[in-house]
């Protein structure tokens, strides 16, 4: 098996932007205090390693927030120095007003400015390092893949931005009708190893639909090629675990082969902490709405003259309707002419309205679906019944995300938040049961992490 043609997974690169972020952050430090006689942050002092943890923490969080582990943000320099500086600000914020397990405030507060710079110098040194060497093609791994000519174009097309792989070959019965580098080999008389060694293959993907077109004698070079230990899956897993939805050609006649209920779904203490989380989170939510309600009251009545709130019947759970509440902010005649998707842009919202909606405010009266049991904090967003009937006769499988309860907000939310057509919601069901199927508590702090950073940039309003 070749050993050249280095590469870094997704994980190992997420992996080295944790761990490199914070080894240059005290380098900077450290240096700051070594050189400089610096008061607030002293390498010398007994409490060092509990005030180097909660930074740590904080930057973490932050950095969650703020998309600073997303490698798609971590490949252009001006996404980069975006997310570092407000990571870096809320980072130094939060933890010099944190008492007890963070530094005394120095006398002189500009040394805050000073702690404050040096980590944004340093992530940034770090960050920039890996834009210009780890982030290379030469760390990308090189894909072999086996399977029919329209399967192959449709990966090509997929995976054309991706920032940690690259396919250089393919075997098929026909070649690509578009120009290309890609190396092929027909796949009645193809030598895999040779060409494994020739290309520097990492990892090949095959077909899950290629039966036919896959014979004993590649069968067999595979079953070899698997034993020496080259990573082999089917395209449908590799898609899913970079895009971090399912495949749609896993949603056949025989799906239930691919699509399966996570182990959380049965799982009663999962189910009872994600309870539990739903009723605190909902009632601090309720007393939030309750705080709002005199201001948007005020303000609704001069410029989104009309009803406070606005009622609607929505599918919920194994296809049981129920009526959710939110904040109105369309026009009060908004649906004279029958029922419509609502679009970016839409003139049926009202300046106010605009505002609730970028801000995400109009949903907090739901918090009330969330305590009365109807809805989670979680999960797919629920449809008008009028919507739901269209889209399960143009998706036959739509009705699978109503197996688990919808949500305030959702992995397909935060994913792909904005949906004004039949085919956005293909994507979002794609996202939806992705979340359906691998749902844990992992995916669920993600889910909540990854809504903060899309209320805060305001993405699909």
């Amino acid at each position: 098996m070749p050993h050249k043609n280095l590469h870094f997974s997704i994980s190992e690169r997420k992996i080295y932007l944790r761990f490199f972020d914070v080894v240059f952050i005290v380098l900077g430090l450290f240096g700051l205090s070594y050189v400089f006689d610096f008061e607030y942050f002293n390498f010398n002092h007994l409490n060092i390693y509990t005030w180097l943890l909660v930074l740590i923490i904080y930057y973490y969080f932050f950095g969650q927030i703020f998309e600073l582990f997303n490698l798609k943000i971590a490949s252009d320099y001006y996404s980069t120095f975006k997310s570092v500086a407000l990571t870096v600000l809320f980072t130094a914020i939060f933890y010099v007003f944190t008492p007890k397990v963070s530094p005394i405030l120095p006398e002189q507060r500009l040394e805050i400015g000073y702690f404050a710079f040096t980590i944004l110098i340093s992530v940034l040194l770090n960050r920039f390092l890996y834009i210009a060497l780890i982030f290379s093609p030469r760390f990308l791994k090189n894909i072999l893949v086996i399977g029919s000519i329209a399967t192959i174009e449709s990966l090509l097309q997929k995976n054309e931005r991706s920032k940690s792989n690259r396919i250089t070959t393919y075997i098929s019965n026909k070649q690509l009708r578009f120009e290309n580098s890609l190396v092929f080999s027909d796949i009645e008389n193809v030598d895999i190893a040779s060409l494994i060694n020739k290309q520097y293959i990492k990892e090949i993907l095959v077909c899950s639909n290629s039966e036919e077109l896959i014979g004993d004698k590649v069968n067999n070079q595979l079953i070899n090629l698997f034993e020496k230990g080259l990573s082999i899956r089917s395209i449908d897993s590799f898609l899913e675990s970079e895009t971090f939805k399912i495949s749609e050609s896993q949603l056949t006649s025989n799906f239930y082969n691919y699509f399966s209920f996570s182990k959380s779904h049965e799982n009663n203490l999962y189910l009872a902490f994600r309870r539990l989380f739903d009723i605190l989170f909902s009632a601090v939510g309720i007393l939030y709405m309750l705080i709002l309600i005199p201001i948007i009251y005020i303000i609704n009545f001069f410029g989104n003259k009309g009803k406070l709130f606005y009622i609607q019947e929505r599918v919920g759970e194994k296809g049981k309707c129920f009526r959710i509440v939110k904040f109105r902010t369309m026009v009060s005649n908004a649906e004279q002419n029958g029922v419509q998707w609502a679009q970016k842009g839409d003139s049926r919202i009202t300046s106010f309205g605009r505002i609730l909606r970028k801000t995400r405010i109009d949903e907090v009266p739901q918090f009330i679906n969330v305590l009365k049991g109807e809805m989670s904090l979680i999960g797919p967003r629920p449809e008008r019944p009028e919507f739901v009937k269209q889209l399960e006769q143009q998706l036959p499988y739509y009705a699978l995300r109503h197996v688990i309860k919808p949500g305030l907000t959702g992995w397909a939310q935060v994913m792909h938040p904005y949906a004004s057509s039949v085919k956005d919601q293909r994507e979002k069901l794609m996202y939806d049961l992705y979340y359906i199927k691998e749902r844990d508590l992992i995916l669920d702090l993600k889910i909540v992490i990854k809504t903060i950073s899309t209320v805060l940039f305001f993405r699909g309003t």
